[in-house]
């Protein structure tokens, strides 16, 4: 913001990958050497070291995608060999090719740790690709979702393509996950594709009746084209997940499209079918989680579920429900 604007004074804030935020006076006037008025130190100690890099990639039919690829602290390609990976994301769509290839965030911004992302596993030997690109583009006069699932498969080929090219990711360990939309990504890629070792899906909707009305961007009503609805609902191919889910949603979740419900309904679903799946309550948690006690839970839940069935999946429990 400008301090003072007749003199050209304004208020800056510098950072950089691994410079922590900090503001300054700027004048622009003078031409002075700015004046810092801040001295935040790294909250973060033990990710010193951690790198991360803005990926840019295509997927099979041309589209380009980014997504932001963290790296453990001392990591070696040669020496380590590829890593076992989490793929964070969530789904948006779009009307043309070009829009859905804007690149979004820098690499440059300093690197923290969101209780509701997915870079603390960084920290526990993992590749992590967050925001990766999951566009569902409208193509030949066609609406976006009209081949929702087939778009989300080109999308996780091409990023896990891209991470096995370069090396640092090793194909058969990944993982996917995500949030609220992601989640509901989450358990459609497990129902409909055999690229993953596991899921994490936190408060989603996986019952597209249980919307009637439209989510997200799409405007159809469940009455104006029914099988869009079922097609698009993971719960119509629960019988089909077989890869290990872990379902977490917070118990007073108060957003209209992602009551409990659609977790409770879905974890029966696999467990009668046989799944591997966990489901796991956060108490007096809405829609996003803030409570210590439960983000520290999940976060143990989560690596406890990436540590049996993604990085050591030769030492996973036979397939059952949990």
């Amino acid at each position: 913001m400008c301090s003072n604007p007749a003199k050209l004074v304004l208020v800056t804030r510098r950072e950089a990958q691994n410079e922590v935020p900090n503001f300054f006076i700027k004048n622009l006037k003078l031409r002075i050497a700015d004046q810092q008025i801040t001295n935040f130190t790294n909250p973060y100690p033990q990710m010193a070291g951690v790198t991360k890099t803005k990926l840019q990639y295509k997927r099979a039919d041309g589209i380009d995608m980014t997504g932001d690829l963290y790296l453990p602290k001392g990591y070696n390609k040669e020496k380590d060999g590829p890593l076992p990976v989490l793929i964070w994301a969530y789904p948006a769509e779009f009307n043309s090719a070009d829009d859905a290839a804007q690149i979004k965030g820098s690499p440059d911004k300093f690197i923290t740790i969101n209780p509701g992302g997915p870079v603390f596993f960084v920290t526990q030997g993992y590749a992590v690709l967050d925001n990766a690109s999951m566009p569902i583009v409208a193509k030949d006069g066609k609406k976006p979702n009209d081949n929702f699932v087939e778009q989300l498969t080109l999308n996780a080929e091409a990023a896990i393509k891209k991470l096995s090219d370069l090396g640092v990711g090793d194909r058969n360990r990944v993982a996917v996950g995500g949030h609220s939309y992601g989640a509901f990504m989450t358990a459609n890629l497990l129902a409909h594709t055999k690229l993953f070792k596991a899921g994490l899906a936190e408060s989603g909707a996986y019952n597209r009746t249980l919307t009637p009305f439209g989510f997200q961007n799409e405007e159809r009503t469940y009455w104006d084209d029914p099988k869009l609805y079922y097609d698009m609902s993971p719960f119509s191919f629960a019988n089909q997940i077989k890869t290990p889910l872990l379902l977490i949603h917070g118990d007073a979740d108060d957003n209209t499209g992602t009551y409990p419900i659609n977790s409770e309904r879905l974890f029966a679903a696999i467990k009668g079918f046989g799944g591997t799946v966990r489901f796991v309550f956060l108490p007096y948690e809405a829609h996003g989680y803030r409570g210590r006690e439960n983000l520290m839970h999940k976060l143990w839940e989560q690596l406890e579920w990436m540590n049996t069935y993604v990085k050591n999946p030769k030492s996973a429990p036979t397939a059952q429900a949990k």
